[in-house]
Order: structure tokens, then C-alpha cells, then sequence
């Protein structure tokens, strides 16, 4: 691969071809490896770990390439750029894949086989991720498979470990049996940011309960009448005055004949049903919240199977729904049903496995968040977020948290709770740190209960944790293993920053997990907000606005776009098609229309390479027409750089592309290609090497300018011309492009000028090339004067209109016209 040197000979630049031949360049040159030592500022991007359960679609690979493009522009500002790649290996999202491509339960076969079975997918589908970031040009320190961070790995796994160590000993952990989201099919609690809604409808019964006391009738409307004997409390509004007299009294339940308390709550909604509400253990999590609240014991009657329990031996081993089904015929056979009807409903269900999810009650770790909401609100206010509107999207998450986060979970592929407990008093016993432990198959690392001194044996903890405790820890693994490679020495350095990383780029549907976490984990562990800066992005969607999805037929592969386009077109579309922050619709038809660009790059490259490259400034003249189109070039190379330093991509993409194909390749080069040829030797030797050094001078400057976005053509344009990389200069700067802007008032009058030309010798059926025998030039052109008699063969321009014989008029705009003569 060293004799690879690019050529500007082809017709067309080919990204099948050339795309590939760069990127193992960059390999070898190891060109964007993490240097510690180089002396620059270090500029840390806590990469999102990809979630390794599936393949791509579109949106990763957008989403991926503009975080690409936030490495590459700072690395082009000056910065050292630490930028791992790494994938997401742990968690339910991964074994419910895994259950599904090997047609398995993994509470059926033996746990160490299933985890092979989810390490076998998960390589395959690691290798399908990290191809494409290869051929979309990605510039993380390595691409390597070794180099790269997987969140499963020993070295990964051992650090969330150590930090559960450390804060379980700090009391910011702890253990409770208390009601929680569950999922059947998955058999593991769920924290209530992995819960979606699902619409539908379901039967609503009005139902006839009696009241003890009184033994007045009550009527209670209700969707699960299955829990009719789980029923903890019966609540009323406190202003609802129908029921007022009511307070403190007993009511007995149908079929069961419970006796339950009647209160006052102001979560009951006098507009619903009959305005008295049943709380069970439980039907939403309404029912869980207030079970909290009012400190009741719940009488769980759902087991882990979502089948009702012992506790009702006519109905045991029925799953909910049957149950449900029976309960309410009985019901309505022994005359408790006044009314029922259909009703909408939103469910709640696994945002992985689409089960309707259920409230139960069972022992889990939970680490404390509930305390530390008005610093994490503090932190929200400091930290700076791209696009601002972004930052209420984690506020308003902060505002619905009121419980802590359970972490454990019932699962097998994720990094394993470090506990064995005390078979003698059940004292749950921890390792000390530094190492990975797996206490469901290993013997613990001490002899005896840290508490009662009893070493007649230990018995592992089985669960897993939260893929959220390992996924937090990111930007601590990314300062400490550089090059997946652990570097104490940098992680000293780095950790006494004001914040641990400087950017948490990440998608806005995880703002309430991944960063919510890690901020929080930022704090307990180091005292300080996790970032400096937090870039969320949209969603790429298909073109009704909807999730890519493979069985709509929508699921567009990244591979099958960039083989058709390039890679170079997949991001420039990415980057150009809608605002930072806001949804992209996909559209093939637009990218086709995008990738033109690229083309054009490599053709106006192709067009200048035949001119020699002037190094030395002293011996040209600089015609106006240079100072115009170098000052437009340092106008527009600032307007980009301000949506580089704001990470939105769409305004220099937006900015460079009008640029180049609207005035540098439009106009300046065809108001030049007279002077650069010296046609009929009419211009002086300095004034064609000016011509000369502009379009080598804006090439250079644009190329660099393009090149975080577009990094395969503009390395491939100047590693041809200039012999060197792109990706290593400095990003250009408008004052050292040209001193002194001037002449930029002329640029819509000379675009329009240009334009009324070809459009009057068009409808003329003329050639371009006609000459114009006369023109009267508008003043403001007058400095033009010589490049514009070339650029259309003008025989005579005139300044007034009385020096010029009569011709037909052109209009500009309505105040000016030109007069022209062929």
C-alpha cells in the first residue's frame, strides 16, 4: 500500500475503487491513532458503544458519521483527538436476539451455552457494524478489532464491578423487595425508562362492591377485575363530595370478600368511571406509586410466569389473561357487573420484547438517584447542549424521576452482581476490586462471612446488572484505555478536569438513559458532571416519518446506499438534509441528487491540476477578480467553521456546496480560464500566475474546509495535487486566506450579469462562446473589466449608456438592465 499515490486521470471519481484504497492508507499511516504525547490539547468524544444486537440501518450511519465529523474538525482545529470505537455487548435487547435466531429460551438450556450463543451472534454482528465504519471513512483511533472496546470484555466488566464495590460500601447502594416494572417473557425487573405505550382498547367493568358499614352498594370501575383480590386500598378525591362520608370506612370485595380501607387520594379523578378507584398489587404503575406512598403490604397474586400463584387455588396456574377471562364471567353470572363497555387504553409493554409488562414485588439493588436530583439539575443548567432545545429533554425526564434506579437484573448476558451471600445469615459478602468476578459459577475470592465468620460455604448472587451500569461508565473507560489499552497516567491527567470527557454525542431517544446515568454516575464516583458538552442528534426515519423497520419493507441497509453512491454522499447527505437536532426522512432520490457534489469536487480538481502550483506570492499581481472570489472563499470558510464549532454539520455542508458549485465553479473559474490560458497572449505574466494561484488556493482552502464531511474525495484531491493528507492541516482561516476582504458587494450583481448572458444567447439558440460585439457593464463591475471581456468574447464595454449603440435589453433585477449587441 506505500506506492499508493492518487491520480486525477479518470473521468468520474469512483468511490468503489478509491474509497477502500484510503482507508487501508489510513490504516497503515495510522493517521488518526491517539498520540499522549504529541503536546496538543486532548479533546475527549465518549463514542456511543453500538448496539451489537442487530445490523445497521440508515440512521446509525448517519448518526455515527457526523460524530465521525466532530472528531475530524477538532482534529483539524488542533486538538489531540481521543475517539475509541467500541460496541455495546451486554443486556436483555442482546439475549432476546439471541433467543430468537437460535429458537431457544435461555432458562431452558445450561447458562454457559446460551452466552456462547450471544457471543457468537454478537461477533458477526460487531463485524458487520465495523465494516461499515470502514467504508463511510470513520476516523476513531483504531478500527482494529483489538483495539476497540467491547462493554462485555473482562477489563470492561471488572470496572463496573469495582465501581458497584465502591459505592455499595459507600451505602449509595442497597437491596429492597418493593413493587417493580416486570417483564414476563424476559423474566427480569425493568427500570421505567424500558417501558413503551402500546394504544389499544380493553373492557371496562363497573362493579358492585359493599360497603361494611353502611351496607350501601359502591360501584367501582375497573379493567382488571383479576385483581380484585389483590385490592390494597380503595380511594376517592378528597373533593369529590359524593363520597365524603366514606372516609375510613371498609368495603367488601366481590367473590373474595375482603375487607379493604376507604381514603381520601387525590390521585383518584372524579371524571373517571364512578369516581372510586381500586389500588392493586398491581395493575399500572399508579397502583405501584401509591402501594409506595401509603406503605401497604401487597398481596402479590402474579408470579414471575404471569400466571396467578397459590393464593387463589381456584384460578393457580392460569396466566393472567385466562384468569382475567373467568373472573369476570363469574362476575357478571353472580350479578357484581352494573355495566361494562370498551374503552381506549395505553399499555404498558417491554421496549424490547413488546410484552405487556406487570407490577411485581421482589428483592433488587437499587443505586440511590432521588438525592442527587438538584445537582443533576444543576449540571443540566452548566452543561452545554447542541442543539440547545436538547437540554429540556433531559429536564424533563429529571422532573418524572421519584424512585431510585434498580440496577439488578434476572438475566444471563450482562456483567454479573459481585455478591456471594452467607449460607449460615445471609450477609451479602463483596470481593475486593480489580478484579472480574462471576459469582453464579465461581468460588468466592475469601474464606469466610465478613460478618459472622462462618466458612462453611457461600452462595453466589445469580443476577446481572442493568446494561445502563456498564454502558454509564463509558466515558470513564474511554479516558483510561486508550486503544482499549489501560494508561493510568493519562486517566490522572485527564480525571482532574473540571469534567471527565469533553463530548457525549448521542441520539435523543437515550437522553434519559445513557446520558441521564452517566451524569449521575459522573457524580457519585468523581464529584463532577461527566461532560462538557452533550451533542443529540434527530432520528433518521423512512419517508412516512416512521422507524425503519424490516418486516414494512423500510429496513435500508447503510452498505447497499454506499456501494450504489459512495461513502463520501452518504454522509454530505447526512449532513446536509435537515438541521442539527431534527429528523431526517430518508430519501434515496435526494442522496442520488447529493452525490453529484462529489463529482463536481473531483472534476473542478481534475480542471486546475493542469496548472502549475505557485508557491511563491512575490511574482503575481492579484486581479480583482482574485481578491472577489478569495474573499468570498474566507466569507464562507468563517460561516462554516461557526457550524463546525456548534456541531451542526447542515450549515457548512449548506455553505461550502452553494459556494462551489454556485460561484467558485460557475463564475470565478470560467471568469479566469481566459487569464490561466493567457488566450491570444494578452495578459501579462503575473496576472496568469495569479490566475493560477487563486484556484490552487481555493481549492486547498475548500478541500480543507469540506474535508471533516466528505473526508474520502477531498484526501484523495489533495494527496493528488499536494502530495500530502487533508486530514493533518490546520482548518482554514478567512484572515489567512485573504488580508483584506474586498469587492464582496459585486457578487449578486456579477451572478446575475453572468447568468442574463447565457440565459439571452440561449433563447437565442446561440452559443455560449458568441461574441457580444457591445455591452453596457453596470458600474459596479467596472473592476472586472478585462476577465469579464474574456469570459464572453465582448468586443466593447461601454460605462454609459450614451456610448453604446442601441441593442436589445437584458434586465437584471427591476432597476437595472444591460444593453447588448451580438
Amino acid at each position: 500500500m506505500s506506492d499508493f499515490v492518487p491520480k486525477l486521470t479518470e473521468k468520474t471519481y469512483d468511490p468503489q475503487k478509491q474509497d477502500l484504497l484510503h482507508f487501508q492508507k489510513w490504516q497503515e499511516e495510522k493517521l488518526f491513532a491517539f498520540n499522549k504525547s504529541s503536546g496538543k490539547t486532548i479533546f475527549t468524544i465518549d463514542t456511543p458503544p453500538p448496539y451489537a444486537n442487530a445490523p445497521w440501518h440508515m440512521g446509525g450511519a448517519i448518526h455515527y458519521s457526523q460524530i465521525d465529523m466532530i472528531a475530524r474538525y477538532k482534529r483539524m482545529a488542533g486538538f489531540e483527538i481521543l475517539f475509541p470505537m467500541c460496541l455495546d455487548r451486554n443486556g436483555l435487547p442482546i439475549e432476546v436476539q439471541a433467543e430468537r435466531k437460535y429458537n431457544v429460551s435461555m432458562h431452558d438450556i445450561p447458562r454457559e451455552d446460551f452466552l456462547n450463543m450471544c457471543k457468537k451472534m454478537l461477533d458477526a454482528v460487531g463485524d458487520m457494524i465495523l465494516g461499515v465504519c470502514r467504508i463511510l471513512g470513520f476516523s476513531n483511533n483504531s478500527l482494529e478489532w483489538d483495539e476497540i472496546y467491547k462493554t462485555d470484555e473482562e477489563q470492561y466488566r471488572t470496572l463496573t464491578q469495582a465501581t458497584f464495590i465502591k459505592l455499595f460500601k459507600e451505602g449509595q447502594i442497597y437491596e429492597d423487595n418493593r413493587p417493580n416494572n416486570y417483564c414476563t417473557r424476559c423474566k427480569t425487573t425493568i427500570a421505567d425508562n424500558e417501558i413503551d405505550y402500546k394504544s389499544g382498547s380493553h373492557m371496562l367493568y363497573d362493579i358492585r362492591f359493599k360497603v361494611k358499614e353502611t351496607g350501601e352498594d359502591l360501584i367501582i370501575s375497573t379493567s382488571r377485575p383479576e385483581l380484585i383480590p389483590a385490592i390494597g386500598v380503595v380511594i376517592f378525591n378528597p373533593k369529590d363530595e359524593r363520597y365524603q362520608h366514606l372516609k375510613g370506612k371498609t368495603v367488601i370485595t366481590p367473590l373474595f370478600n375482603d375487607e379493604v380501607p376507604i381514603l381520601p387520594h387525590h390521585y383518584a379523578k372524579m371524571e373517571f368511571g364512578t369516581g372510586i378507584m381500586m389500588v392493586c398489587a398491581y395493575g399500572d404503575s399508579n397502583d405501584v406509586q401509591i402501594f409506595r406512598e401509603l406503605h401497604l403490604n401487597p398481596n402479590t397474586i402474579i408470579d414471575t410466569n404471569g400466571k396467578i400463584t397459590d393464593k387463589l387455588p381456584e384460578y393457580a396456574g392460569l396466566k393472567v389473561k385466562e384468569a382475567k377471562k373467568q373472573i369476570a364471567e363469574k362476575l357478571e353470572e353472580e350479578g357484581y357487573v352494573a355495566e361494562k363497555a370498551d374503552a381506549p387504553h395505553n399499555f404498558p409493554i417491554c421496549s424490547r420484547c413488546k410484552t405487556t409488562v406487570e407490577f411485581l414485588a421482589m428483592p433488587e439493588y437499587y443505586l440511590k438517584q432521588v438525592e442527587y436530583l438538584p445537582k443533576l439539575h444543576e449540571y443540566a443548567q452548566e452543561m452545554q447542549f447542541f442543539p440547545p432545545f436538547m437540554r429540556q429533554v433531559w429536564v424533563d425526564w429529571l422532573n418524572t424521576v421519584s424512585i431510585d434506579w434498580p440496577i439488578s437484573r434476572r438475566r444471563y448476558y450482562g456483567t454479573e452482581v459481585p455478591i456471594w451471600y452467607c449460607k449460615k445469615c445471609n450477609h451479602p459478602n463483596l470481593p475486593e476490586p480489580g478484579k472480574y468476578y462471576q459469582p453464579w459459577k465461581d468460588n468466592p475470592p475469601f474464606e469466610s462471612c465478613q460478618k459472622c465468620g462462618n466458612s462453611e460455604g457461600f452462595e453466589g448472587d445469580l443476577r446481572t446488572f442493568d446494561t445502563w451500569m456498564d454502558s454509564s461508565l463509558s466515558e470513564v473507560y474511554t479516558i483510561m484505555h486508550p486503544h482499549n489499552k489501560k494508561d493510568e497516567a493519562l486517566f490522572e491527567e485527564l480525571i482532574n478536569r473540571p469534567y471527565i470527557c469533553d463530548v457525549r454525542p448521542s441520539a435523543k431517544d437515550i437522553v434519559r438513559t445513557w446520558l441521564h446515568y452517566t451524569m449521575l454516575r459522573g457524580h457519585q464516583l468523581y464529584d463532577k458532571p461527566a461532560f462538557k458538552y452533550a451533542w443529540i442528534s434527530g432520528f433518521v426515519v423512512d419517508s412516512k416519518g416512521e422507524k425503519f423497520s424490516k418486516s414494512a419493507g423500510s429496513n435500508i441497509k447503510p452498505e447497499a446506499m454506499i456501494e450504489k453512491y459512495g461513502g463520501d454522499a452518504v454522509r454530505f447527505y447526512g449532513a446536509t438534509e435537515a438541521s442539527h437536532g431534527s429528523d431526517i426522512r430518508f430519501n434515496q432520490q435526494r442522496l442520488q441528487g447529493i452525490s453529484k457534489l462529489i463529482n463536481k469536487l473531483y472534476n473542478i480538481a481534475k480542471f486546475l491540476s493542469r496548472f502549475p502550483i505557485i508557491e511563491d506570492t512575490k511574482d503575481i499581481s492579484l486581479q480583482p477578480a482574485d481578491e472577489w472570489i478569495l474573499s468570498e472563499l474566507a466569507r464562507v470558510v468563517e460561516e462554516a467553521k461557526s457550524g463546525y464549532e456548534i456541531f451542526d454539520f447542515q450549515i457548512p455542508a449548506k455553505t461550502l456546496r452553494n459556494f462551489t458549485w454556485e460561484i467558485f465553479a460557475s463564475h470565478y473559474m470560467e471568469l479566469v480560464k481566459g487569464r490561466a490560458y493567457n488566450r491570444n497572449n494578452s495578459y501579462e505574466e503575473q496576472e496568469q500566475k495569479a490566475a493560477w494561484y487563486t484556484l490552487h488556493k481555493v481549492m486547498q482552502e475548500l478541500t480543507k474546509a469540506f474535508a471533516p464531511i466528505i473526508p474520502f474525495v477531498t484526501d484523495f484531491i489533495y494527496r493528488g495535487i499536494y502530495d500530502k493528507t487533508v486530514h493533518l492541516e490546520k482548518f482554514p482561516e478567512g484572515k489567512e486566506i485573504i488580508d483584506k476582504q474586498q469587492h464582496l458587494e459585486i457578487t449578486s450583481t456579477l451572478l446575475e450579469l453572468n447568468s442574463a448572458i447565457w440565459k439571452y444567447k440561449k433563447s437565442k439558440q446561440l452559443p455560449l462562446n458568441t461574441p457580444i460585439k457591445q455591452i453596457l457593464l453596470p458600474k459596479i463591475l467596472s473592476p472586472l473589466i478585462n476577465d469579464l471581456q474574456s469570459m464572453h468574447a465582448i468586443e466593447i464595454i461601454a460605462q454609459k449608456s450614451t456610448e453604446i449603440e442601441d441593442g436589445e435589453l437584458i434586465e437584471l433585477n427591476e432597476n437595472e438592465s444591460i444593453t447588448v449587441k451580438i
